[in-house]
């Protein structure tokens, strides 16, 4: 009976047809997000390499492996959350005539893809620094398509 009822309603009410040249209202794209997943990022690696078991008993062995096992699932869950941000930006946000102001621009975001990847499969202190860097020039890059300055920071 409701089901009726609502099938009613909504030939009645019809929801009006929208277009949009993207997958969001203008306005919503912001490299903010990768910053802050690239930096957990590299704040994990850096965890990973510093921890240490507090002795060979078994319970702290246990602790260890359990602690490890946490920072580099949170590793691998920030380095896939920074990859789907810098792929959205890439292929929702940039236009061709991105492209033509920025000729690397593909290059870029597809070696920060790549980034992306070695962080999870590794830890490598090296390429979550290099990581890092790579969203830095996509904020440069994203900011001047808009013709704003807006400062680089991180939250670290």
């Amino acid at each position: 009976m409701l089901k009726k009822v609502i099938a009613q309603l909504k030939d009645w009410f019809p929801a009006p047809e929208v277009h949009a040249h993207c997958d969001g209202p203008c306005g919503v794209y912001d490299p903010a997000a990768a910053r802050i997943t690239a930096e957990a990022v590299l704040s994990m690696t850096k965890k990973i390499i510093d921890l240490q078991p507090a002795s060979n008993d078994p319970a702290a062995v246990v602790a260890y492996q359990n602690t490890l096992s946490r920072f580099i699932a949170i590793k691998e869950e920030q380095a896939q959350k920074t990859k789907e941000e810098i792929l959205i930006l890439w292929t929702d946000y940039f236009k061709p005539v991105h492209l033509e102001q920025f000729p690397d621009l593909h290059d870029t975001f597809w070696k920060a893809a790549k980034l992306c990847s070695a962080c999870k499969v590794e830890v490598s202190l090296e390429h979550a620094n290099e990581l890092l860097t790579a969203v830095e020039n996509i904020h440069k890059i994203f900011w001047a398509t808009k013709n704003r300055d807006i400062v680089w920071y991180k939250a670290s």
